[in-house]
């Protein structure tokens, strides 16, 4: 299938802001620990993937890769996977720096250039499942995951996203839009994310043959900080979650 116009630009928008973007959170993103989201909420501490020595893992939106690296210095066989081939550029430096190697593919994850039931995890964290269409994903995932494979994908709140300030490139605590209007959200340069209500995505999981296990709604701890301080401030997360991490086994 070949690439959607709007993945086009995407992939234009990831390439071009691929140096910027890891040069600003790189210095958050660099740690020896498998960490959710934009305050780097450890998975030890959210219990998402578990033990993953000797699983096959597909990482959706991979960017430079950071998980999928410490995914394999764990004794798992990840995938990275990403639109944008500068990110990937990025990710085999770093591979490189940390002496493991594995599988980085260039595509868009609204067509996975892999086989039927090849991965027992697949998971994005801001990625795929938020910079590609997730009515077109979620069937690909369905179908590179085995039976009895996990989904875990960390994606903005609905409240954050009719709470951020288009105009002010701000999340802040007033409401500026419709709950009903989620669809597409503007990122510059004709470059859009995918934003869904909780139930859109419970009624997607579900047509799709997912059994939902959790949806954890992330809060940061007292004095959290992040580089993503443009995304959403602490006192805003403490109050309200701004991400939502969705936990899904396939049947």
């Amino acid at each position: 299938m070949p690439v959607s116009e709007q993945a086009l630009r995407n992939r234009e928008h990831w390439d071009r802001q691929a140096d910027e973007y890891q040069a600003v959170h790189g210095p958050q993103l660099n740690v020896d620990e498998l960490v959710w989201g934009a305050w780097s909420l450890p998975d030890s501490e959210l219990g998402i993937l578990g033990a993953v020595a000797d699983t096959d893992i597909l990482e959706l939106g991979c960017g430079a890769a950071r998980w999928s690296i410490e995914l394999a210095k764990r004794g798992a066989r990840p995938v990275g996977l990403d639109n944008s081939s500068r990110q990937l550029e990025h990710a085999r430096g770093l591979m490189a720096e940390a002496g493991v190697d594995f599988p980085l593919i260039h595509a868009s994850a609204e067509d996975v250039p892999l086989p039927d039931a090849s991965f027992d995890v697949v998971f994005s964290d801001h990625g795929a499942l938020s910079w590609a269409d997730p009515h077109v994903v979620v069937p690909e995932v369905a179908r590179v995951l085995r039976p009895g494979g996990l989904l875990a994908a960390n994606v903005s709140s609905p409240l954050l996203c009719i709470c951020y300030d288009e105009a002010r490139d701000r999340t802040d605590t007033r409401l500026h839009r419709s709950y009903f209007d989620l669809d597409l959200a503007p990122e510059g340069n004709g470059s859009v994310t995918y934003e869904l209500m909780d139930g859109d995505w419970i009624r997607l999981l579900r047509a799709n043959g997912f059994e939902i296990e959790a949806l954890l709604e992330l809060r940061p701890p007292p004095g959290a900080t992040t580089t993503y301080g443009d995304y959403v401030f602490l006192d805003w997360g403490r109050h309200w979650p701004g991400e939502h991490l969705w936990k899904a086994r396939k049947g």
